[in-house]
């Protein structure tokens, strides 16, 4: 089966409509454990690298803060400068993780939802000591899906094991597991704190989320094949019209020392 574009600034280009509407937000849950763990307050800076289309970006402002946000794709930056029109204190740049073209020591928190799994760890981390305060925070969550948790989401599982283009390739838990990020903190120590989140879908909303993951084909006959699979397996599970997919929401703190 062809790859797809494996560029991991591109590959979100032809899913942001799915991305805004169908991927799980971030909840302010997520606000009170930095207020509790980090002191965040609404005075504090923050710098969203991969900031996409605004998800994460959205509950900081919303908190009072000011938000940069950096973001390489230009057709993410726009969706994320229209999900977030109208907020005064969020502005996007277009830059990377590795680049964000941001002064040395200009934020207090520098964040990353869903995304530090596309980045080049070893110069991230060098730009993320750079850009940070030294007494400022580095914070990575991403929305973990659980595989085993309901018959539901073992197929679903399975599903994307048949049909997706390079899922084994991108998963994200290679990157986003206790040992490589504590390497990553290192010689800091690493805090983490972990939440429940819980998406509820009806058949569009399903189709929706599968077709916002870089993985998922969206054309052609494996496409057809995979929806096709996908309205079976809703019919299999819905209660009222309706699945459950379930999350934990894990999140990575620390300093950074350059």
């Amino acid at each position: 089966m062809a790859l797809q574009n494996t560029s991991p600034t591109e590959r979100f280009a032809d899913r942001v409509d799915d991305y805004v509407k169908y991927r799980p937000h971030y909840s302010p849950n997520v606000i009170k454990a930095l207020q509790e763990h980090c002191e965040l307050s609404p005075r504090h800076l923050v710098v969203d690298v991969g900031c996409g289309t605004g998800l994460l970006a959205k509950i900081f402002v919303e908190n009072g803060n000011r938000v940069i946000g950096v973001e390489p794709n230009e057709n993410m930056r726009k969706a994320g400068e229209a999900y977030l029109l109208g907020h005064e204190r969020f502005r996007m740049v277009d830059g990377t993780a590795e680049k964000t073209g941001l002064l040395p020591e200009s934020a207090d928190f520098v964040v990353a939802g869903q995304a530090f799994h596309w980045f080049q760890p070893a110069a991230t981390r060098r730009e993320f000591a750079r850009i940070v305060k030294s007494n400022g925070w580095v914070v990575l969550i991403w929305h973990e899906r659980e595989m085993e948790a309901t018959p539901f989401l073992r197929d679903y599982e399975a599903l994307l094991q048949r049909y997706a283009t390079d899922y084994g390739t991108v998963a994200h838990n290679k990157v986003a597991n206790y040992g490589a990020l504590e390497q990553f903190y290192a010689p800091d120590r690493m805090g983490f704190v972990e939440q429940a989140t819980l998406q509820t879908f009806n058949y569009e909303g399903l189709r929706g989320r599968l077709l916002s993951s870089s993985y998922a084909p969206r054309h052609g006959p494996a496409a057809d094949a995979m929806l096709a699979a996908l309205l079976e397996l809703f019919h299999q599970y819905a209660k009222d019209g309706l699945v459950s997919m379930e999350y934990r929401t894990k999140i990575y703190i620390g300093h950074l020392t350059p």
